[in-house]
Parts: C-alpha cells; sequence; structure tokens
C-alpha cells in the first residue's frame, strides 16, 4: 500500500503534524502502538504542560484548543525563582511582561484528548492503532515500512514522532546525543488551603528541585527532582509524610498541603537529534528533541517541529516539488535546528549549575539570579524566550539579534 506519508506515533506531535495535513491533498497513514479507546481517553500522567503563547496560537489555529475545558486551562501569571534556603527570589510576571499571562498550564491528557478529537474524522488521515513498526529503511524514491501486522506500506516521506528513545530513529540511522542527569522526577498534584495567586515556584534546593505550578483553584502541580539512587525512597513516603515534606519546603506559603492523586516517577534524560533529516525520512517532536523539563520548553518546541515541518510541504506542494526531497526536508532542518540547539544547550547549562551544590556553584547561583533580576534586558530577553511572545527591548544586548 502507498501514502504520501506515514507517521509513527500518535502522541501530541504525530496527531498535531496529521491535523496540520488535514487541509492538503496528502494521503497520510499514522501508526500507533496504543489502542484507540487509549487516545480517546488518555490516562492521567501527572504531567502538566506549561504552553508558551506560540503554542496556544498553534492550538487555536488546529481547533484543539478549543476542545479544552475552562477547568482545564490555568494561566500562570507569576514566576518565582529561588536558591537554595535564602528567601531572594528571581521574580517575573505578566504586568511587566504586558501579557495576559506568562503561559498557560494544561494537563498533558487533555492535551492528548483535544489533539485526538481534532484528527479522528479528517477524511485524508488513515490511523492505524495497536500497530508496531518492525522494519523501516528508504531509497532515492521512497521510504517504506513494514508493520507488526505484516503489512509493507510505503510512502513518499516518513516521519518519526515517537518518543525521545525513538526505534525508528534508530533505524533509520540518525544519531542523536543523550544527557543521562542521573535524576528523576517525582509529580504529583496537591491540594493546598492558601491560595496560589496563579504563580509558579521554581526552588532549587540544595540536593533536590522542587517546581510548584499552580492548577484550577487551591490545586498545584508539584515536581520534585531528586538523584535517582534517593527517588524510591522519597517516592514511597507515606502521603502524610511526603505532604508535610513539600509543606516545610515551601515553608508554609501555600498552607496545609495534601496529595491529590497518584504520584509517578519520570527518570530525566535529555536527548538532541544531531540530525533531524534522513533520506525521505525526519524526526519531529521528541523523536528530533527531547528537553530536560526545568525551562518548560520539550512539549513547545514539538508543537513547533511540526509547524516548521508542515511549512516547508505545503510550500513544496504549491509549486510541484517532491515532498521527501532532500531540498525540502533540509530547509526543515535549517529552520528547527536554529531553534532548539541554542535552548538545549542553555537549558543544560542551566540544570548544570543550578544542580552543582559545591561552594563557587552556590556562589555563582546567587549572582546569576541576582543579576538576571536587576537587569531589565537580560530579563525581558528571558521573558521573551519563556513565553514566546514578542515583547519589546529598548536596545539588543551584544550578539542578540
Amino acid at each position: 500500500m502507498k501514502y504520501d506519508i506515514v507517521i509513527i506515533g500518535a502522541g501530541p506531535a504525530g496527531l498535531s503534524f496529521a491535523r496540520s495535513l488535514g487541509e492538503t491533498s496528502l494521503k497520510v497513514l499514522l501508526v500507533e502502538r496504543s489502542s484507540l479507546t487509549t487516545l480517546r481517553e488518555p490516562p492521567e500522567d501527572g504531567r502538566e504542560i506549561a504552553l508558551t503563547h506560540l503554542s496556544v496560537e498553534m492550538m487555536k489555529a488546529s481547533g484543539a484548543w478549543q476542545q479544552l475545558a475552562d477547568k482545564d486551562v490555568s494561566p500562570i501569571c507569576a514566576a518565582k525563582v529561588l536558591d537554595g534556603n535564602s528567601s531572594y527570589t528571581l521574580d517575573f510576571d505578566n504586568d511587566d511582561a504586558d501579557l495576559d499571562a506568562l503561559g498557560y498550564l494544561v494537563p498533558n491528557d487533555k492535551i492528548r484528548k483535544a489533539y485526538f478529537e481534532v484528527v479522528e474524522d479528517i477524511d485524508n488521515v488513515e490511523l492505524l492503532t495497536e500497530t508496531s513498526v518492525e522494519e523501516v529503511g528508504s531509497g532515492s524514491d521512497s521510504a517504506w515500512v513494514i508493520l507488526s501486522n505484516g503489512e509493507r506500506v510505503e510512502c513518499d516521506l516518513l516521519v518519526s514522532a515517537d518518543s525521545r528513545f525513538s526505534e525508528t530513529r534508530r533505524k533509520m540511522g540518525v544519531p542523536a546525543t543523550m544527557k543521562d542527569f542521573s535524576r528523576t522526577a517525582i509529580v504529583c498534584r496537591m491540594e493546598h488551603t492558601l491560595p496560589h495567586n496563579q504563580t509558579a515556584f521554581e526552588c532549587f534546593h540544595y540536593g533536590r528541585t522542587l517546581a510548584i505550578l499552580p492548577m484550577t483553584g487551591n490545586l498545584s502541580s508539584i515536581v520534585v527532582t531528586v538523584s535517582s539512587a534517593e527517588a524510591d525512597t522519597i517516592f514511597n513516603m507515606s502521603e502524610e509524610a511526603f505532604a508535610a515534606d513539600i509543606e516545610q519546603r515551601l515553608q508554609g506559603q501555600l498552607g496545609s498541603m495534601k496529595l491529590y492523586g497518584r504520584r509517578h516517577l519520570y527518570p530525566l534524560v535529555a536527548v538532541h537529534a544531531n540530525k533531524f533529516i534522513g533520506r525521505r525520512f525526519a524526526v519531529i517532536g521528541d523523536a528530533a528533541v527531547g528537553m530536560h523539563p526545568v525551562t518548560a520548553h520539550g512539549f513547545n518546541l514539538g508543537l513547533r517541529s511540526q509547524e516548521t515541518l508542515t511549512k516547508e510541504i505545503k510550500q513544496a506542494l504549491s509549486k510541484g516539488l517532491d515532498i521527501g526531497s532532500y531540498t525540502v526536508l533540509e530547509k526543515y532542518q535549517s529552520n528547527h535546528m536554529r531553534v532548539t540547539k541554542p535552548l538545549y544547550m542553555g537549558t543544560n547549562l542551566v540544570v548544570g549549575l543550578f544542580t552543582n551544590d559545591n561552594f563557587a556553584a552556590r556562589i555563582a547561583r546567587k549572582a546569576t539570579l541576582r543579576i538576571a533580576n536587576n537587569f531589565s534586558p537580560l530579563k525581558q530577553v528571558i521573558t521573551r524566550k519563556l513565553t514566546e511572545k514578542r515583547i519589546d527591548i529598548p536596545f539588543f544586548l551584544p550578539g542578540l539579534k
């Protein structure tokens, strides 16, 4: 069987890419291991996604944003960064940034469900569930996959959106650089008696990092990042002891706290593909770049990757060009690499600095927060990167454009 494009993976990147191709004449096959039931009703996985303004615009354009319930969208109006036990904070707020909000927090399962709903009935997209890819390959004229059901499928372009540990990427010979932080994130939701005032907290305590992300009402998403050697011990604490520990580390700022639902464990490994394309092949989403969550850019880069690739494909179609040609794919790679590489490297540097507890690093951490807080143009640049919304800057910093 022959298709124009085969997409491997029906996560948000794969689904959003399929939706972006919905208004074209292309015949698209979307292959996913999970069941149709799971795609329609994704399980809660503890992950809350901080969406930038650009991501919200893309979701609105696709119709996915309109599928979200009001209660599932929580604006982040301010953010505070703390170091160690110091009360000094690096502050960001939407008033200074002249925005309605710095970003918007939405549960990952709700985003997945929303994108499935806008893809399910698209005429030119065929969805094949409970199916995996056994073999892949490509030649000068087409790419091909052999599926777990024994079927061989050919296409003009094969696109991998099957996680940061993509098997398709590996089988197609696209290398990736991985950084294992030897740390694990414990993720959960917690209720509290005092309001969060739509403020996010990033607390770089010595030995662990604690992130508090405001949800609807007096509910917050909690992300505790610790050495992987300690993760199981903390994860298996009683609910009461775990809540008391979070309360104490927040110095009672949110009042009395208790768990709301389950805790989840996620080992932290960052991945950046050394290239985003091969012969009639491209990677998007986490298969292209899987970020450390500290700057909350991973999901947002995934949406941007599919938008960038879609733009090049549509331009190729308008000119009658081969959508799987190197010329078309190289434009995608060049544009997306320019966006992702600095963010990936910068994020890893931030993680390295703020998880290093030696004396020199502690001094550097405190100095970094004070410089960022008191040098307005730098703070505006950081805000613009975090929100992906244009903010006017009175003058350019050296080396920035």
